[in-house]
């Protein structure tokens, strides 16, 4: 490796370094972790972080470097925080290799809930996983700033003329390689099929795996715009491993 490569390689390290918040990764790894996983720090927080509950388990790859899971990583073009990141961890979270959190998340675990990320999955800044039953994101599944995906009603509805009870939550699942863009919000029931692009302020509430691959969708509720496309994945997939990947 030539002396520029190697020179930027550790300028970014250096920067980032400076952004972790150390007490709070230290703490939240011996929480969770045995030592010799702890030790590694596969997770990181950078900046402010307020911690709810965090009572549940992380369940890890076999390979775990050190800040493979970045809670508030700096990866996109905003660069300044309000400061109001929160974590609370009751169920499962599950994680199948690089994830990213942006600035100002709220991930949210309910008990017996079940979270799982595939790799290179991302959570963009100002957005909210609330998980009250089970979400699964797929590999290279990459949400915009300002996305919602909320897998509970919150409240117990029923219907009036029987006086039954309505299922309060239903799965989540977003598939491979999704672009989804900002301001989209999942619900309850939400399902996409792989190589799924969602457009800007897009509703998500129910299954559209039927429509195929290599699709656009957008509208309130979502409906097919467009068939035979895709992002660049095979372009840009070793500049994203390049630049997120910090170890």
């Amino acid at each position: 490796m030539s002396i520029r490569p190697m020179y930027r390689r550790l300028k970014k390290r250096l920067r980032l370094y400076l952004k972790v918040n150390w007490c709070r990764s230290i703490y939240f790894n011996l929480l969770f972790f045995p030592f010799s996983t702890a030790r590694r720090l596969p997770v990181l927080f950078y900046g402010k972080v307020h911690f709810g509950k965090l009572t549940g388990k992380i369940i890890l790859p076999e390979h775990t470097p050190m800040g493979m899971i970045g809670f508030g990583q700096p990866y996109e073009l905003v660069t300044r925080s309000r400061g109001i990141a929160e974590v609370h961890i009751e169920g499962t979270f599950s994680v199948q290799g690089h994830v990213q959190f942006g600035l100002d998340y709220l991930l949210h675990i309910g008990p017996d809930a079940h979270l799982t990320m595939g790799h290179m999955s991302s959570v963009a800044s100002n957005s909210k996983v609330i998980c009250h039953h089970h979400i699964e994101f797929g590999q290279y599944a990459r949400l915009g700033s300002e996305a919602q995906v909320i897998d509970t009603n919150f409240h117990q509805l029923r219907q009036v003329s029987t006086g039954a009870s309505l299922a309060m939550h239903e799965a989540i699942s977003i598939g491979d390689y999704n672009f989804i863009s900002n301001r989209v919000t999942f619900l309850p029931g939400a399902c996409t099929p792989d190589h799924c692009i969602v457009a800007s302020n897009s509703l998500c509430t129910k299954d559209i795996t039927s429509l195929g691959n290599h699709i656009l969708v957008g509208g309130i509720p979502v409906k097919l715009l467009r068939q035979d496309i895709d992002r660049d994945w095979d372009g840009e997939r070793h500049l994203l491993d390049q630049y997120l990947k910090l170890f």
